[in-house]
């Protein structure tokens, strides 16, 4: 499917966060794509620090 994983060969989930409304979803994820890469590398260091693939844990 085109977008941006195939775009960029995304191949790991390496960090997710759920909310109950898709606005709240949005406007955390919107938040997110302003902040700069090293705040984006801290959270997903925080929350997955081994960089494992988080995708069977969903599934």
């Amino acid at each position: 499917m085109p977008g941006f994983t195939r775009d960029y060969g995304v191949t790991m989930l390496v960090w997710y966060d759920a909310y109950p409304r898709i606005i709240d979803a949005r406007v955390r994820e919107y938040a997110i794509k302003r902040w700069r890469r090293a705040w984006k590398l801290a959270l997903i260091e925080g929350f997955n620090p081994g960089w494992r693939d988080l995708y069977d844990d969903l599934v």
